[in-house]
């Protein structure tokens, strides 16, 4: 064989063994961040209280399994606040989470002969154009803003069950429309970036619960606006705003 030739043949194999090599280490990579992503989230699992469920990673994209339907949202909602998960799904039965309601007393007994005719309610069936979803959002967020617990993007209970509500009202609108998340936060001592990663934090852990809870991940998008656009000087600039676009 000539010298050439085996010049290209040490070239070709050189290129081949290289070629290789960094598939090993992507390989490798790859299984290290999921083997990471599913203790973490087991930890997490564990400190709520639900350890009784399965959960495995493909890349950054969880799958839980063997949860108990009344568990099922909790987990998916611990799941989803772990950093590093893109996005998380339940395989099995779900029990959809409601506010609790009082029971309120009995009417007290009627005095008099004659009473008045029955009336009857009906439930205005949900918004199908944009402008009325942005107006029943808006609503929702008036009635139950979105909180979160002080400097960090851990919601609040109160703000967990609103998110999941606004979920359930947007699973119900045409499949077409797409939303926006987007975070503020009132200006304070951490400065400019130390607002916007707040308030980009915040965003992400809303649209989470978003995708969780029966909307298409590629349909939500989210961003945060640091303390740029205050609304009072108040508690008010202390916001999660969710847009129809």
């Amino acid at each position: 064989m000539s010298g050439g030739r085996r010049w290209i043949l040490g070239v070709l194999i050189a290129v081949l063994v290289t070629a290789l090599l960094g598939g090993v280490a992507t390989w490798t990579q790859a299984g290290s961040m999921e083997r990471d992503l599913t203790a973490r989230a087991q930890t997490a699992l564990f400190e709520a209280g639900l350890p009784t469920g399965d959960v495995r990673f493909d890349g950054r994209d969880a799958t839980l399994s063997g949860f108990p339907p009344d568990q099922a949202l909790r987990a998916l909602e611990v799941v989803q606040g772990v950093d590093g998960v893109r996005a998380a799904k339940v395989n099995g039965d779900v029990t959809p989470l409601a506010p609790s309601t009082s029971a309120s007393p009995p009417p007290p007994p009627s005095t008099t002969t004659s009473s008045p005719p029955p009336t009857t309610t009906t439930t205005a069936p949900p918004p199908t154009d944009k402008a009325g979803v942005q107006a029943e959002i808006d609503r929702m967020l008036t009635e139950a803003p979105i909180s979160f617990e002080p400097d960090s993007a851990q919601l609040t209970a109160d703000g967990s069950q609103a998110a999941r509500s606004i979920a359930i009202a947007l699973a119900k609108a045409p499949a077409g429309f797409r939303y926006r998340v987007t975070g503020h936060v009132a200006r304070g001592p951490g400065g400019e970036s130390a607002a916007l990663k707040l308030s980009r934090d915040r965003a992400r852990a809303v649209a989470r619960i978003l995708t969780g809870n029966g909307l298409a991940v590629s349909r939500v998008t989210y961003r945060g606006l640091g303390d740029t656009r205050p609304a009072t000087g108040g508690e008010e600039d202390r916001r999660v705003e969710i847009t129809v676009v």
